[in-house]
């Protein structure tokens, strides 16, 4: 087995990194490397799982600190990295004492079936991956939707067992239902004894003589699903939704795995997205911009009124406390952000300039702030 890459260089992170650099460093690679987007690609399978388990331990505080201790050993099933039944410093006694001795030294023997107790234990299922494409607005407001999947589920006919119903998995005859076969050697220095794990029962100890006809001994069956899942308020495009046990079917009666939704949302019309804030960019009319007025603003949760002061600039923005998107997994809102856009008239009629044109004769440099004030830094500038 391959040793495992260091989180941190999995991520692509440095061993400081803040929770949002560890954040957004997964949320750029899951999305890279996503299945969705590479279909039968074994090599990005296994990159997004190998992403999906570093942010799994340094986006838990604990677990990261834990991580930081002891490393992986931290998360091996040892007590981080001290002397354990398992073994010390990491490494498995029973298995230095079987290769050496072939499970027959002192009080170490016991550790020969090891092997096969590891492979016969229950194990979880695989995650199945997935995407979903929502609305702007649903990501917003959160949304209840059905999905089809794709999953491997026990056998209907074994359940799991995969032999023919009424028979049962019988020990293997190459180990005698160990799991190890024992390989003795004459060297040099004499007769030299190793065990290794069987070949033909792959170390489990036991093998199909009658194998399931309707799974053809997988003990699993490909099936669809459609289930009903919630996408909660507040996510956002490439985030990816995790939905416990909806994966496919464990082995040895272990549990079912994850099921993994990459989401991505669609763009909107009206509105944009600012981490939790929303910007919207409103026409008035020069005479609103002049005299001020009340306008209708669209927002999330729907049309409010909001009264647009006299003498507004083009791109003043104003606030709509609370009008934003709902924290994810938090409490509060964003604010809603109103861009003014004033709207200059066209295919005015004579008569209509000969009105503007009157109209600016009455007008003084004291009306017009910026325009008195970039004169004033001329003059200074060239006299």
């Amino acid at each position: 087995m391959a040793e495992k890459r260091d989180y941190y260089e999995v991520l692509g992170v440095s061993k400081g990194a803040s929770e949002a650099e560890i954040k957004k460093a997964y949320r750029k690679l899951a999305k890279e490397y996503h299945p969705d987007l590479h279909p039968n690609d074994k090599v990005a399978e296994a990159k997004f799982k190998e992403i999906s388990e570093a942010y799994e331990v340094l986006g838990d505080q604990q677990k990261r600190e834990k991580y930081d201790r002891f490393g992986h050993a931290g998360f091996d099933g040892g007590s981080g990295g001290g002397y354990s039944s398992s073994g010390f410093d990491g490494v498995d006694l029973g298995d230095i004492f079987d290769s050496m001795f072939g499970g027959g030294f002192g009080g170490f023997g016991g550790f020969s079936g090891r092997q096969q107790r590891s492979q016969n234990r229950p194990m979880k299922g695989e995650d199945v991956y997935i995407g979903v494409t929502i609305s702007f607005l649903e990501a917003c407001l959160g949304v209840r939707k059905d999905i089809e999947i794709r999953r491997l589920d026990l056998c209907d006919v074994c359940n799991g067992t995969k032999v023919k119903p009424g028979t049962s998995l019988e020990n293997c005859p190459t180990c005698s239902g160990t799991g190890q076969v024992k390989v003795t050697k004459r060297t040099p220095f004499g007769v030299m004894s190793s065990v290794s794990t069987c070949p033909n029962c792959h170390g489990q100890g036991r093998v199909i003589n009658n194998p399931c006809p309707s799974c053809s001994g997988s003990g699993k069956k490909p099936v669809t699903k459609r289930i009903n899942i919630n996408i909660p308020a507040g996510i956002d495009d490439g985030q990816t939704l995790f939905v416990s046990a909806q994966g496919n079917a464990g082995e040895n009666g272990g549990p079912n795995g994850d099921l993994q939704i990459a989401v991505t949302v669609r763009p909107d019309p009206l509105f944009r997205r600012d981490g939790f804030n929303i910007i919207c960019e409103i026409p008035i009319t020069y005479a609103q911009a002049v005299s001020g007025a009340e306008v209708v603003v669209p927002t999330i949760e729907g049309k409010v009124k909001y009264f647009v002061p006299e003498g507004t600039q083009p791109g003043t923005i104003f606030r709509l406390k609370g009008k934003g998107v709902k924290k994810l997994n938090s409490y509060g809102k964003g604010d809603m952000l109103i861009t003014t856009v004033i709207e200059v008239p066209k295919n005015l009629t004579a008569a209509q300039k000969k009105y503007i044109n009157d109209f600016e004769l009455t007008l003084t440099e004291n009306n017009y702030r910026k325009r008195k004030g970039f004169f004033e830094k001329l003059k200074s500038m060239f006299g």
